[in-house]
């Protein structure tokens, strides 16, 4: 059986200014280096290792990704384009703040994050949930048992997670809040109710 973790990268500076990245392409400030290290520190403290640790190809989850291998004596991270975040079209650069303005109502809020659903040019959910889906599969035709480790983003996290354990999009929106440089855990033993390894305190955004 093949476990798969999911972290997410640590603050960069889009998050600290509450701007929307998507594929912008912003380094970690100094807290974003900290809360990878503190997510490296965590996953050596509980005693994990992985057989392989894949990383999106924007720096805020390549570089989280490299101090998480260098703390673990592991190779570099590979690059795997597919867990990329969500092109958030024409809302790209744009404040958090002003996500009801521009695509309300289409949105769906929770207690820490509103959800865009449909703007100009942004992947929606389903065509993300199945660019998921798709990236599991392949994770899965290359390795069939041991551990990997996926350092990814928000939006296509909470998509790797609804489409491993078929939930459905909608609904794992507003399940869990997926924080900076957190970890959850994908595996047939690990119920869908179970899913945080590692919680980091979030400063910001």
């Amino acid at each position: 059986m093949l476990k798969i973790y999911l972290a997410r990268h640590g603050q960069n500076e889009d998050n600290a200014n509450g701007i929307l990245n998507g594929h912008r392409d912003l380094p970690l400030t100094e807290l974003g280096r900290r809360q990878a290290q503190n997510l490296a520190d965590g996953i050596k403290e509980v005693g994990l290792s992985f057989d392989v640790i894949y990383a999106s190809p924007l720096s805020r989850a390549y570089d989280t990704a490299v101090v998480v291998t260098n703390t673990l004596a592991l190779s570099k991270p590979e690059v795997l384009p597919s867990i990329i975040e969500r092109d958030f079209g024409i809302m790209t650069g744009k404040p958090a703040a002003d996500i009801e303005k521009y695509c309300g109502p289409e949105v769906v809020k929770t207690n820490t994050i509103t959800y865009f659903l449909s703007p100009e040019g942004a992947e929606t959910f389903p065509v993300l949930f199945e660019r998921a889906r798709q990236a599991l599969a392949d994770i899965h035709a290359k390795h069939s048992d041991g551990s990997a480790l996926l350092v990814t983003h928000g939006d296509i996290g909470k998509m790797l997670y609804a489409a491993y354990y078929d939930v459905p999009w909608m609904n794992v929106l507003s399940m869990f809040h997926f924080g900076n440089s957190e970890l959850l855990l994908l595996a047939q033993d690990s119920s869908v109710g179970d899913a945080h390894v590692i919680h980091i305190e979030q400063f910001n955004h």
